[in-house]
């Protein structure tokens, strides 16, 4: 916190000189020519937000769209999807604050997930700001013009984001609708291969070990090559499952835009509900997603991605799946698990409990939906 306090000072008090001077009453800009996105989100959910670019872009397409984007993201965003423009931001570096206050002046600005970039939005002049209600603390609100609540009945996340602008919903996604980012090259298996991403955020989003090996032995008997494939520092999940290093380890040496050519180009995909499940989607590759202390219903694929290639497999009769939160608010309908491995009583059975039989069903359920019966690779230029 000590790090973001410079930077949190300089945004209140150019928030507050703006709103001081501000003079005509603030009215929702019938035509915006100037879109910004301010989210506060992690991996997964920022890729959450491709309804609300695709909603945006489809009400405005004149506008310019400006999404702020943690800095190991802005690769994905190079190749500007929807015609958007990625800042770099972070809270505790001054210079992306100051480089973003030097080009300011928006007509409106949309606040997905947490409310504390409101103060920015104004700072940077946003003429409208709008943002879901019952954020806490309270002063989070206070720059915001336009609270909208949350749904009272399930919505997947992405829609609830898209929700922040009025009209219709905006056509399902497709391959291609997300063009691929460019990587530095880095060698691929040559045969049909399916990526198994075997890390999470949480040991408790983690695949038993014995599970994630009887997967790897049915797709080798399918005649499939099998990656592992893991996040910086998950290098040591992966020796837990394969301590005999039988098949190919790509966890902890491929940076973001790489792991989409990873799983572009591979037959199949398996992960637990994690960051780069959500950036599967955008690859178009068959995906299955093991949903633990997370739920389908909030962070699942919803009704934008339906038209994509994925599978959501989930053991719904788990009692301590009790938290009702999500970005502080609370809703009946929401039913996640935020419990450390330390308060987990059951042994993380929400995940445990989903066997290895439902997901090579899944799998070849996928495939036969699109009419592969033996998958074969889909090269692009990043097999170099």
């Amino acid at each position: 916190m000590d790090s973001e306090l410079p930077s949190i000072i300089r945004t209140a008090w150019r928030a507050a000189s703006v709103w001081a001077g501000e003079r005509a009453p603030r009215r929702p800009p019938a035509q915006p020519a100037r879109i910004l996105i301010a989210p506060h989100l992690r991996l997964g959910d920022a890729i959450l937000l491709t309804p609300l670019l695709a909603k945006a872009r489809a009400r405005h397409p004149q506008a310019e769209i400006v999404l702020l984007s943690a800095p190991p993201l802005l690769p994905l965003y190079a190749v500007r999807p929807y015609g958007v423009t990625a800042w770099p931001y972070h809270c505790r570096r001054a210079d992306t604050i100051g480089a973003m206050m030097a080009r300011d002046g928006f007509d409106l600005a949309l606040l997905p997930g947490k409310n504390r970039l409101s103060w920015l939005a104004r700072g940077l002049r946003a003429g409208w700001i709008v943002a879901h209600g019952e954020d806490r603390p309270g002063f989070v609100n206070w720059p915001v013009d336009d609270l909208r609540p949350y749904p009272d009945t399930p919505m997947a996340l992405g829609e609830i984001f898209a929700s922040l602008l009025d009209g219709p919903e905006p056509p399902p996604f497709r391959p291609g609708d997300w063009p691929a980012p460019g990587c530095a090259p880095f060698p691929l298996p040559g045969a049909p291969y399916v990526a198994l991403h075997v890390g999470a955020s949480t040991r408790l989003k983690h695949w038993p070990a014995p599970a994630w090996r009887d997967l790897a032995a049915w797709l080798t008997a399918r005649g499939l090559g099998v990656v592992w494939s893991g996040g910086p520092g998950e290098e040591g999940v992966v020796r837990e499952i394969d301590p005999e290093g039988r098949y190919p380890s790509y966890a902890g040496r491929l940076d973001l835009a790489q792991i989409w050519h990873l799983i572009s180009q591979a037959a199949g995909f398996v992960s637990p509900d994690t960051g780069v499940a959500h950036l599967a989607r955008l690859t178009g590759t068959p995906a299955v997603t093991l949903f633990g202390p997370g739920h389908p219903a909030l962070f699942g694929q919803g009704a934008f991605w339906r038209e994509t290639p994925c599978a959501e497999l989930f053991i719904p009769d788990i009692p301590c799946r009790d938290d009702d939160r999500v970005f502080t608010r609370r809703r009946a309908w929401i039913r996640r698990c935020k419990k450390t491995e330390r308060q987990c009583q059951m042994k993380a059975a929400c995940m445990s409990r989903i066997s290895v039989s439902s997901v090579t069903a899944a799998l070849e359920g996928l495939w036969r939906r699109g009419g592969t019966a033996a998958p074969a690779p889909r090269l692009t230029p990043a097999d170099g």
